[in-house]
């Protein structure tokens, strides 16, 4: 038998029985996979929308919990921010009493709806009795407000920013982490701060919430380490 003759013989049988070759596909990278993993919102983030008014205020100190009596255990004693008990059309104050004397502010319920209903539900909670003025800056400003006393402590939430107001003398203000780690601007959930001067390069960075009317003469003696006795809210 021929050489031609054997491969003309292979050839009809390879197709007697089907046979046939294909030739690979490239490597594939698989697709992910269809079904999407869970999701979570963080428990400090809120959206004005989820902030909802109610028809009729409560009264803010029969939903708060037992203040712990040392400072520091108040640190992320809260899982997210209070409910929205204040009435926006109210004409609130709300009097710092410090080792000083007293400081005496007008909230902007108006402005700043839910920095002012966080404000006023921690003051009547007694999160701010005896805490400190961590920091002080010449001619810049005051602040106070951590439960740990060191500018990095907190109840354990945040609050959206509300800016809009600017930062004239005697401006009450939230503090808030920087933009690099917090591009949202989200206000502290304690921190707050006074202006010693008007801080015109503040505006639209930080929530202002209140203005001082009587006491800049105490909030210009403060000194870091000064105690805030209590904050005693007022409707008008």
């Amino acid at each position: 038998m021929t050489y031609q003759h054997a491969l003309t013989l292979l050839c009809i049988t390879l197709l007697a029985v089907g046979c046939t070759w294909t030739a690979p596909n490239p490597t594939s990278t698989p697709w992910p996979s269809s079904t999407p993993g869970p999701t979570a919102t963080p428990a400090s983030t809120v959206t004005p929308e989820t902030l909802k008014l109610e028809e009729e205020p409560v009264t803010v100190e029969t939903n708060a919990p037992k203040m712990p009596t040392n400072p520091a255990d108040r640190n992320q004693m809260f899982s997210s921010p209070p409910p929205m008990v204040i009435d926006r059309a109210q004409a609130y104050q709300a009097t710092i009493k410090t080792s000083k004397g007293d400081i005496l502010c007008e909230l902007f319920a108006d402005k700043a709806p839910q920095t002012v209903n966080n404000f006023i539900y921690l003051a009547r909670a007694g999160f701010y009795d005896g805490l400190t003025f961590h920091r002080v800056v010449a001619g810049f400003v005051i602040q106070g407000g951590d439960p740990l006393g060191k500018g990095n402590g907190g109840p354990g939430y945040t609050i959206p920013a509300e800016i809009g107001m600017p930062h004239a003398k005697g401006a009450l203000a939230t503090a808030r982490l920087s933009d690099q780690v917090n591009p949202a601007r989200d206000s502290s959930g304690s921190q707050f701060y006074i202006t010693l001067d008007k801080q015109p390069h503040l505006d639209g960075g930080y929530t202002v919430f209140g203005q001082v009317l009587d006491g800049m003469s105490v909030v210009e003696r403060v000194a870091v380490g000064d105690l805030i006795q209590e904050i005693v809210v007022a409707e008008q």
